[in-house]
């Protein structure tokens, strides 16, 4: 499914699109693989969150809903990853949960039967792009160069996410991507801080995936859901704030 990318009006239709109704009647109250899409889309935050704890887990995800994040995406690779992603599946039907860091196809089958509506990795792996086709779930693999971003794309993913964005030099990298590859839509993680997000969406990415510095592990261990809240708030405001930039110099172009 592309996700395409567009200035103010393309925004508005995908946020409107994104409040959809649809559902397939297989997988009960889970959104489709284009609301899905369309929800990262309008949000433009993917918390990644890696805790051992399905309470853990659920406190994360509510407080990011109330916050305006209503995405999260669980760890895979760590003890009951498989679980925890049904736990909060089952106990927050508001938040979209995504799998992170699935690595290989049999991971990737665990989490879409807890119930993952969409699967994340740090590299192309191609049998998990695959199977998500097949079973018609979003999917984001991960990529580093322009030829890994393109055969990611070309595999079938919705968004390819650059990672680890800092090593190839944050905004500049992204905006050396976007202008060799500007239909791809490009999620930028590894190394996002509240110094860097702004300017990363403002060269282009699409979204940012985020972990610690807007899940900080003493956060989650002292159930500071304020604390949590005001950095998806801040977060948000980056990405809002991005666009904006980046919409205002594509109109001079």
């Amino acid at each position: 499914m592309a996700v395409p990318e567009g200035g103010n009006a393309m925004l508005q239709s995908l946020t409107q699109a994104a409040h959809g109704t649809n559902r397939d009647a297989m997988r009960g109250a889970m959104p489709t693989r284009e609301e899905v899409c369309n929800r990262i889309f309008e949000v433009g935050v993917i918390p990644a969150l890696r805790v051992e704890s399905p309470e853990d887990a659920l406190f994360v995800a509510e407080a990011l809903t109330e916050a305006g994040i209503p995405i999260v995406e669980v760890a895979s690779n760590v003890p009951g990853g498989a679980n925890i992603v049904s736990y909060v599946v089952k106990h927050a039907p508001g938040t979209i949960v995504g799998a992170g860091n699935i690595n290989t196809e049999v991971a990737a089958r665990q989490c879409l039967d807890a119930g993952a509506k969409f699967l994340t990795s740090a590299a192309l792996v191609l049998e998990v792009v695959k199977l998500a086709a097949k079973e018609d779930v979003a999917v984001i693999p991960g990529a580093f160069t322009a030829t890994e971003i393109v055969a990611a794309r070309n595999a079938g993913s919705d968004f390819v996410k650059v990672i680890p964005c800092d090593a190839g030099g944050g905004s500049g990298y992204i905006r050396s991507l976007k202008s060799a590859l500007p239909d791809i839509p490009m999620i930028a993680a590894g190394g996002v801080t509240q110094q860097t997000a702004l300017s990363i969406v403002a060269a282009g990415a699409t979204a940012l995936g985020i972990g610690r510095d807007l899940l900080p592990a003493d956060a989650i261990r002292l159930r500071e859901a304020r604390r949590i809240q005001e950095l998806a708030r801040r977060f948000l405001s980056f990405v809002d704030n991005g666009r904006i930039e980046a919409a205002g110099r594509n109109n001079l172009l």
